[in-house]
């Protein structure tokens, strides 16, 4: 785990796109897009919280 994780090419060009793209937005379309981009990660890191304990069967006190 104490290796760095490496991008393929596919992904270093969507890191240079989206930079491109956050370069052309003002301050305060930035800031907006900053809080939505937060909000997604949270949400995407409960999503693989619950499936990983669903996956370890660590959530036996819940019905599916």
């Amino acid at each position: 785990m104490n290796q760095p994780i490496e991008l393929s090419l596919e992904q270093e060009f969507q890191v240079k796109s989206f930079a491109s793209q956050v370069q052309r937005m003002s301050r305060e379309q930035a800031q907006k897009f900053l809080i939505v981009l937060h909000n997604h990660m949270m949400v995407q890191e409960i999503t693989y919280r619950e499936l990983l304990m669903h996956e370890w069967n660590l959530d036996s006190g819940k019905e599916s």
